[in-house]
């Protein structure tokens, strides 16, 4: 189990970007993660991983997306 949360302001980003009815539904996902990691006893599923790594990799993807993908997939399952 990852011991890791999301932080304060990645927890902040997150709300912003659900309340914002513009942010896409990628973000909205991510965000999602994000906040739903805030307790540490919860981690990143296998899907979020994949939709995570796919918009690192990419770089089409706002500085946003990307700040929440990171964080999501820095929670992740590191057995996986």
């Amino acid at each position: 189990m990852n011991k890791k949360k999301t932080s304060k302001n990645v927890s902040s980003l997150a709300s912003n970007v659900l309340k914002n009815s513009n942010s896409s539904t990628i973000q909205k996902q991510l965000a999602g993660s994000a906040l739903a990691q805030s307790d540490k006893n919860k981690q990143t599923g296998a899907k979020m991983e994949d939709v995570a790594s796919k918009v690192l990799d990419s770089p089409k993807y706002s500085d946003v997306t990307k700040t929440l993908a990171g964080s999501v997939l820095s929670q992740s399952n590191k057995k996986r």
